[in-house]
């Protein structure tokens, strides 16, 4: 293994990190959607001249707090309070590019391969936003058997995409919830409107109840609980594509493997209009 230092007695030059996909950013297309689909329902509802008809706290107490209720039954407390913070993460997220990781991993492979694998412990400092790529490298520089690094990093994929389809799976039962909660207090408002009708009064909140519990329960999950759930689990899957990167190239290194292959490999995991081209 080559020591930290060049031939020359020089530290060998260390590869830029600045085109790591990292930050937080802000998901246009999704928070732009939300909000526009919203306003385009609170326009209708002002160009009908009565937005105030459409809000019934009865209506939303049985839709927001039965779904939430009924939400847990499927799933622990600690897994639906925790998806109340996923949802916000869709919104706000690291952004992943898995070309740039790749495009890095080569260049971190060519560092270790020219260098020596030992030359990378001074890029470690630099890999506070990249947590996984900081623990893979580390294993490598640490001298880590290929194979053992290869199953420990599998293992740590794995884990993560399970804890980002069970908050998935938590937007999606809620997404479900919704409809029918509705479907229950409009059952609830006809009941109430049937068995009052010497009230004329009563009618009148019975019916809003009736209408507004299913129209609350359309909005949330067709506006919010179902696409929010298929946003994180694409974020899920691209972020899932870039620590397979990330460990594809930290095992390649460990190997001390050439480029060349590792860039074969990196394409076997990319799309085709994604796919690196450095020994092209």
């Amino acid at each position: 293994m080559a020591n930290l230092s060049s031939t020359d007695g020089k530290a060998p030059p260390m590869v830029s990190l600045d085109d790591l996909p990292s930050g937080t950013s802000v998901d246009f297309a999704t928070l732009g959607g939300v909000l526009g689909a919203f306003a385009m329902i609170v326009t209708a509802m002002a160009l009908g001249g009565s937005p105030g008809a459409f809000v019934d706290v009865p209506a939303l107490l049985i839709v927001i707090g039965g779904s939430f209720l009924v939400t847990s039954i499927s799933f622990s407390a600690v897994e639906v309070v925790r998806a109340q913070g996923v949802m916000l993460k869709t919104v706000l997220y690291n952004a992943q590019d898995p070309a740039a990781a790749a495009d890095q991993v080569l260049l971190l492979a060519k560092q270790a391969r020219r260098h020596g694998v030992l030359s990378l412990q001074r890029l470690l400092q630099n890999l506070e936003d990249h947590p996984f790529l900081y623990r893979a490298l580390r294993l490598a520089v640490d001298g880590t058997p290929a194979d053992q690094m290869e199953q420990v990093l599998h293992t740590e994929v794995q884990a993560m995409t399970a804890r980002h389809t069970r908050a998935a799976g938590v937007l999606r039962r809620a997404g479900e919830v919704c409809p029918a909660m509705g479907l229950i207090g409009t059952l609830i408002g006809l009941v109430q409107m049937l068995g009052n009708l010497e009230d004329p009064e009563s009618i009148g909140p019975a019916m809003a109840v009736a209408l507004l519990t299913t129209f609350y329960g359309a909005i949330l999950a067709n506006m919010v609980f179902l696409p929010l759930a298929g946003k994180l689990e694409r974020n899920s899957g691209v972020e899932a594509l870039v620590r397979q990167l990330y460990a594809l190239g930290a095992v390649s290194i460990a190997r001390q493997e050439n480029p060349r292959r590792l860039e074969i490999l990196l394409n076997t995991l990319l799309p085709p209009d994604q796919r690196v081209g450095d020994f092209d």
